[in-house]
């Protein structure tokens, strides 16, 4: 194997393992918590939040670090110290004290994402590589571990395999955490990922050495719309992944010895395979339409991919539904996520490449992801879901949330319209003269 061939490998492993340790439970969350803990819809929303709370300052301020060290070395010792904290989930019950650890855990992990774009663009970049038709067909290994660590944890925890405590999904992806740390140190080049280190000796201020300077994009009005835009849609980005396999897999929706119920988590990894598909259509789409369309797509695929969810029942037609919306959450999550992620890269300059990634990580996993997750947790509670027969647990019955499958009121619809009114008034809003001759140019 030739050297390119074998960076190339590296990376590849690099981006399969950071998506596999967060797949292996994320999906299941939500049935951890209503089966196995109790936890009211509300409370699994401040659970769930964490990867919001965790975004909010920690991937600006790690990614100031890595402007400043060895990023390989950053991001290796905060794999490790995600790895330690999923350790102590499993002996948690309570809701609180679980979003409490977990929440530091995520401080860990979600740095890690933006580090995990801007080694690659680096890496690409020194091997001479454009970053636009170069990182998307390595970054779709990420997904591909995504979709495995799926189909392991449905394995792991289904009662028709081998029935085992939900819990041990949290051990499985620290262990894999732990070998990914090492990797990094191993395995992975040591680049640089300040575009401009080593070329300015001068003192910097207390706004560079915060990364703070990153949000002198909001200068520019194209990026200002963009980043708040990027908000608003973080709030409805994960809302599927945190409520999706539970509603597959409530026996008020489905039939609990049927198909879906029993393959719920890997039903949703449609979504993750096509993904795999979108992530390599990116360079197409972006050279050809431009951010402004390329987000306009991901929103409208939001609001059929709710939609969808919302009009699916116990049929034929109810489970083709269901694929369907699988199949468009590729398309709705790659064109925002991804797209997103190389428009920064291309807008922010070489001292502050880093600091832009995290303030992308900021407006959408961080200040939107909280927002979407805690709000639709008390929206879920109070409207949608009901209390239902449950299971026997520890020699007494448990109650268990279900979901209230009316025509209306549908939680699913409700997210498919703000998805919809995000759309619109980002056509409205959003002004960009997109040159396809030159995507990387900086076009007003």
């Amino acid at each position: 194997m030739g050297q390119i061939q074998q960076l190339k490998f590296k990376l590849i492993v690099m981006n399969f393992l950071q998506f596999f340790v967060w797949g292996l439970w994320m999906m299941t969350l939500w049935s951890y918590g209503n089966i196995e803990k109790s936890w009211n819809s509300a409370e699994f929303g401040w659970v769930f939040s964490t990867m919001g709370f965790a975004s909010l300052l920690m991937p600006t301020l790690f990614g100031i670090w890595a402007d400043k060290w060895k990023p390989k070395n950053v991001f290796a010792i905060l794999h490790l110290c995600f790895g330690l904290a999923m350790c102590f989930l499993p002996f948690i019950d309570r809701a609180m004290p679980f979003f409490w650890v977990l929440l530091v855990a995520m401080c860990f992990y979600m740095p890690t994402i933006g580090l995990n774009n801007s080694i690659n663009f680096a890496v690409l970049k020194k091997d001479g590589k454009n970053p636009i038709k170069a990182f998307p067909p390595i970054r779709v290994w990420g997904t591909i571990g995504f979709i495995v660590a799926m189909w392991v944890a449905n394995v792991l925890v289904k009662d028709w395999a081998m029935g085992l405590s939900i819990k041990y999904t949290f051990v499985v992806s620290a262990v894999f955490a732990f070998v990914l740390a090492i990797f990094a140190f191993v395995a992975l080049p040591n680049v640089s990922t300040n575009d401009d280190a080593g070329g300015s000796s001068g003192k910097k201020t207390l706004v560079q050495l915060l990364g703070l300077d990153a949000f002198a994009l909001f200068k520019q009005r194209k990026m200002a719309v963009f980043f708040i835009f990027s908000l608003l849609l973080g709030a409805a980005l994960q809302l599927t992944n945190a409520y999706g396999d539970g509603f597959l897999a409530d026996v008020n929706v489905f039939p609990q010895e049927g198909l879906i119920n029993n393959l719920s988590t890997i039903i949703l990894s449609i979504s993750q395979m096509s993904e795999t598909l979108f992530i390599l259509a990116i360079p197409f789409f972006m050279q050809r339409f431009g951010i402004k369309k390329v987000m306009l797509f991901s929103m409208l695929a939001w609001v059929l991919r709710f939609g969808l969810f919302g009009l699916a029942d116990n049929s034929a037609l109810g489970f083709g539904l269901i694929v369907v919306s699988c199949i468009v959450y590729g398309l709705a999550f790659d064109f925002f996520n991804i797209s997103g992620a190389l428009f920064t890269e291309q807008n922010s300059d070489g001292n502050t490449k880093n600091s832009a990634q995290g303030l992308f990580m900021l407006m959408t996993n961080g200040i939107g992801a909280v927002l979407g997750n805690v709000v639709a947790g008390y929206v879920i509670t109070t409207w949608f879901t009901e209390t239902g027969a449950g299971v026997m647990r520890n020699g007494k019955a448990t109650d268990l949330i279900h979901w209230n499958i009316e025509w209306f009121p549908n939680v699913w619809f409700v997210f498919a319209a703000y998805a919809l009114v995000v759309g619109v008034l980002f056509a409205l809003i959003f002004k960009y003269k997109h040159n396809p001759m030159d995507v990387t140019k900086d076009e007003r």
